[in-house]
């Protein structure tokens, strides 16, 4: 704890003396966790602790949130917001793993706060009404509209935010928390990125006028998170941190930004900074949510440290993951990021054998123990380990099988690796054209739908695996356009800009082999990968002496 407070104090410039206080945290200030207003009819004294409790949502600090909107119910028990506040603070909307049945109770006593409680004593307003008939969309039990859909719900709860939001126009508030909506309710294989732009249109404006507002930043962020509108969210997402410095989840969500455009130092300071935070609030934390948002950071850090080259930062991540004891709790991120972060280290280094050696996920939802065995299968394809190979195949369509009721988006992500295992199993039988054809089936499945903000990136693009193959069946022009149709959607990808160079010298183009090779060096420290002493001899043999 010692070393971590040093961390924090280092950079924190705006907090106050008594965070550094040895073995102490003190109330989170405004400059901490950023400036928000929403007027409610409650008590005035909790004017100040209700916009404290609301920023913290802001950031997605659900457990701190509903800690504080709890104080807030107990020193004003009529206020029929605090408890739509512990209700939103059991909706996660983007990272679906909230508590339902809590988060229906809460919004149970909000709605019989502000609709039954006597008239003499009823003192909700329409507006707070129109916000907890909203989350009621959410929340509503079963068998009423929407049933168990949680799409419908969902959409159904975006279009009562932006009415609220048509109504109250002075409510910039309402006008964000619907910007979120539209975000979480963005379909997956909409490649206009349609939601995510009325999103930007909404909150651009608000920005300006509030440049320290947690939310807004935050979620500018997730709506420009694509290849399309990454670097629109450049300026916010280099505001969110300062904005909430004390925040592990918005030192982290830069990095969605900092990956989409591969500005890999920037997205490695981000998640560095989180995941000590993330440590530090794990000693009070009482439900997995501060080890969930460590191995989150943990994972986006792997992918950033192998992307640059730094494989020894890389391997450290691993063995700092590995060491750590293990917590109840844990929800989609962090399950997602303990299959990942060593399925990555060993494709990423095309390590096939540690690959095909690594114990697969066990628990979890599907589509993160399917990663474990992504990693098993194309690594034992690709070391001729044909039976667990083939294994693999079998584990991933009974993966893809369990999660279609729940998510037809990861099982199709399942789909994908399942396709690419088998991929290679049919290379390495001397079946190059059937190879193709799955590795082409898979590259266009995976590019129909946009990745899930749970992840930085596919273990490896399926289409950088189409690339792959073709330079095994030497057709390296063929090759170098899947390399590049790979780099506009993820730039800056360390083996794909290898490959790209390899391919465009094996092509005849020296100058665009050269332009590659350069790029790499440019993204890429120290010498710990060889593909970076290669680069180095070829730039210097491909440039003209001057």
């Amino acid at each position: 704890m010692r070393q971590v407070s040093f961390l924090l104090c280092s950079w924190i410039l705006m907090s106050s003396v008594a965070w550094c206080d040895e073995g102490h945290h003190h109330a989170l200030t405004e400059q901490e966790i950023g400036s928000i207003h929403f007027a409610t009819s409650c008590a005035k004294n909790t004017e100040s602790a209700f916009n404290h409790a609301v920023a913290l949502l802001h950031s997605f600090q659900y457990e701190d949130s509903r800690h504080a909107f709890e104080a807030i119910s107990a020193q004003d028990s009529a206020c029929a917001m605090a408890y739509w506040g512990i209700a939103m603070s059991h909706y996660h909307g983007l990272w679906r793993n909230g508590d339902t049945s809590a988060g229906r109770q809460a919004w149970q006593h909000a709605h019989d706060i502000a609709e039954t409680a006597p008239l003499p004593d009823r003192k909700t307003s329409s507006r707070e009404i129109a916000y907890i008939e909203a989350l009621g969309e959410l929340y509503r039990p079963d068998d009423l509209k929407n049933g168990n859909d949680d799409y419908a719900r969902t959409q159904a709860y975006e279009q009562k935010m932006g009415a609220l939001a048509a109504a109250y126009p002075d409510d910039s508030e309402a006008a964000i928390f619907h910007a979120l909506a539209l975000d979480v309710t963005a379909p997956k294989t909409d490649k206009t990125f349609s939601h995510q732009r009325q999103c930007g249109e909404i909150l651009e404006p608000i920005f300006q006028k509030q440049p320290h507002h947690p939310g807004v930043a935050h979620y500018l962020i997730h709506c420009y998170d694509n290849p399309v509108l990454a670097e629109q969210g450049l300026t916010a997402a280099r505001a969110y941190a300062k904005i909430a410095p004390a925040s592990a989840h918005a030192n982290h969500m830069p990095s969605h930004i900092f990956t989409r455009v591969g500005s890999w130092e920037e997205s490695i300071r981000s998640n560095q900074r989180s995941a000590d935070l993330a440590a530090s609030a794990e000693t009070t934390s009482k439900n997995g949510e501060a080890r969930d948002q460590r191995l989150h950071a943990l994972d986006y850090l792997e992918y950033a440290y192998l992307q640059s080259g730094q494989i020894k930062k890389a391997k450290a991540v691993l063995d700092a993951m590995n060491a750590l004891p293990p917590v109840a709790g844990l929800t989609l991120t962090g399950n997602y990021a303990l299959a990942a972060v060593p399925a990555r280290y060993a494709i990423e280094r095309e390590q096939w054998k540690d690959a095909s050696a690594l114990r697969p996920l066990s628990d979890g939802v599907p589509w993160a123990q399917s990663l474990s065995w992504l990693a098993i299968g194309v690594g034992s394809a690709r070391s001729h380990q044909l039976d667990q190979a083939s294994l693999a195949v079998e584990k991933l369509s009974t993966l893809r099988d369990a999660a279609k009721p729940d998510s037809p988006y990861w099982s199709s992500q399942i789909e994908v690796q399942r396709q690419e295992i088998v991929s290679w199993i049919a290379e390495a039988t001397g079946r190059h054209e059937y190879a193709l054809t799955q590795a082409r089936s898979a590259a266009d499945l995976e590019e129909s739908m946009d990745k899930d903000a749970v992840t930085p990136g596919a273990i490896t693009p399926a289409r950088e695996m189409l690339a792959e193959l073709l330079l095994a069946g030497k057709q390296p022009k063929e090759a170098l356009a899947e390399y590049e149709a790979v780099l506009k959607i993820s730039p800056k990808r360390f083996n794909a800009v290898y490959g790209a160079a390899r391919t465009a010298e094996a092509s005849g183009n020296p100058a665009l082999a050269e332009r590659y090779f350069h790029e790499l060096l440019e993204t890429s420290v120290g010498d710990e990968r060889p593909e970076l002493a290669e680069a180095r001899k070829k730039t210097a043999a491909l440039t003209p002496a001057k």
